[in-house]
């Protein structure tokens, strides 16, 4: 039934209640359920409540199939396991092993270098005794200096295996091991979003799937009704708007109930709910009506149900 509806309704019991006191009106409990979904389609394989239940805050309510967003996570996590191996290893320089093989070469090459020097320091001699021709003396000029650029060359590529990567290098392994990051995240996320916890304590008013059906994306699969989601909506005359505020305590009666509730008035329509005419002369302005809500405690809620008839005095 819809807000017009009850207003004409609130309008037949305000006519046929005249002889009710002015500040008794009628009106009705309404429900703002909660009504939980997946961002993603599945089949609907765990269902955790009933119609009915009471659950507490954080309780499983539903889940839908994983098998895809599971192999996204964990292609996810080995991408970003990658990543930061890719990451450490710059910053690491060459393995040991390689670096003993280096230096290895570098004493080799030392040794090479010392017997050239002694090579050329016995051909120099020879040839100021003219022992030798100076062709010699060039050969072996020729061999010193070959072997002392390979020593050189061998303790430069020492101080460039014990470096780690390029800047470049290291801020491209960088940014690589945070988009493996934020892309474990966003699966994570994904494989979270197909399995629903509820809110808040509160009823469970309907299940809108059974086990195995297939859920679209955003669609509802269980409605829940929280105690402080329950209101109570009531009317009022036009003369008797300006006896109404917000924030001012009114009293609830309904059948069953065992004294008045107490609720606080939390909206007052700026607009009427319903009239007859278009034309409000002063006959006719009786039958003008308001809108108004109010908040019972979450204790006395518990004891209203949605569509329920309820009696308000201010």
């Amino acid at each position: 039934m819809n807000h017009r509806t009850f207003a004409l309704a609130a309008v037949g019991l305000l006519a046929a209640c005249r002889q009710q006191p002015a500040d008794v009106y009628p009106g009705y409990a309404e429900g703002e359920y909660v009504r939980l979904a997946a961002p993603f389609a599945g089949s609907l394989t765990t269902l955790n409540v009933k119609r009915g239940d009471q659950v507490v805050a954080n309780a499983p309510l539903f889940a839908l199939e994983q098998e895809n967003e599971r192999a996204a996570r964990a292609e996810a996590a080995a991408r970003l396991q990658r990543a930061q191996a890719q990451q450490d290893n710059l910053g690491k320089g060459k393995r040991p092993d390689e670096i003993a093989a280096i230096r290895a070469q570098l004493a080799q090459a030392e040794a090479a270098q010392k017997f050239s020097a002694a090579e050329f320091a016995r051909t120099e001699s020879l040839v100021a005794s003219k022992f030798l021709s100076p062709t010699k003396l060039d050969e072996a000029r020729s061999a010193l200096e070959r072997d002392m650029a390979r020593v050189s060359e061998l303790n430069s590529q020492i101080k460039v295996a014990q470096l780690a990567g390029r800047p470049d290098e290291v801020a491209a392994a960088a940014g690589e091991v945070k988009a493996a990051s934020e892309q474990l995240a966003q699966a994570d996320w994904k494989l979270a979003q197909k399995s629903q916890r509820a809110p808040m304590a509160a009823m469970v008013a309907d299940t809108l799937y059974t086990y195995g059906e297939w859920v679209q994306a955003g669609a509802p699969v269980v409605s829940l009704l929280p105690p402080e989601n329950i209101k109570v909506r009531f009317f009022i005359p036009e003369n008797q708007l300006s006896a109404i505020k917000i924030g001012q305590s009114v009293q609830v009666s309904c059948d069953g109930c065992a004294a008045p509730l107490s609720a606080t008035v939390s909206f007052v329509s700026p607009q009427a709910e319903y009239t007859a005419p278009l034309i409000y002369s002063k006959e006719n302005r009786a039958t003008l009506v308001f809108l108004v809500e109010a908040r019972p405690k979450r204790e006395d809620a518990v004891k209203l149900h949605p569509g329920q008839p309820l009696e308000v005095k201010l």
